[in-house]
C-alpha cells in the first residue's frame, strides 16, 4: 500500500469518526433530549393518542376523497379543525414547541457544516431528490 492510499485512507476514517462524533454530540444537546422527552409523554398519553389516530384517519379519508374529487372545503375545514385541537392539547403543543427548537439547532448546524462546501449538506445527505 503507498503512502498516499494510506492517508486517504486516514482521512477517510478521521471523517467517519468525525461524523460519529458530531452525531453523539447532537444526541447530548439540551434541545435532542427534551425533544425524546416531550416525544415520549405523547406516545404515552393515551387521550392523545386516540386524538392522532382520529386525525390520521380523517386525514386519510380526506386524501382519498380528494383523489376521487368529492372532497369539499366543509371537509377540509373539519380536518384542520380536527388538527388544530389536536396542537391544543398541552402535551402534543409540548412536543411540537420542542421538535421545532431542535429543527431550528439542526438547520443552524447544518449551516456550519454547508458554509465551506458551497452545498446544503442536509439537503444532499439527507437522499431526497429535487426537480
Amino acid at each position: 500500500m503507498s503512502i498516499d492510499s494510506d492517508t486517504a485512507a486516514d482521512s477517510e476514517q478521521s471523517i467517519e469518526d468525525l461524523a460519529r462524533s458530531l452525531g453523539d454530540a447532537i444526541a447530548e444537546l439540551p434541545e435532542y433530549q427534551t425533544f425524546l422527552e416531550k416525544q415520549a409523554a405523547v406516545e404515552d398519553d393515551e387521550q392523545t393518542q386516540e386524538q392522532i389516530a382520529a386525525f390520521e384517519s380523517a386525514r386519510e379519508e380526506y386524501m382519498l376523497a380528494r383523489q376521487r374529487g368529492e372532497a369539499t372545503q366543509e371537509d377540509l375545514r373539519e380536518m384542520q379543525d380536527q388538527q388544530q385541537e389536536l396542537h391544543e392539547i398541552p402535551v402534543m403543543r409540548e412536543y411540537l414547541q420542542a421538535e421545532n427548537d431542535l429543527e431550528l439547532r439542526l438547520q443552524a448546524l447544518n449551516e456550519y457544516v454547508s458554509d465551506p462546501l458551497d452545498i446544503d449538506f442536509g439537503e444532499k445527505a439527507g437522499g431526497c431528490c429535487e426537480d
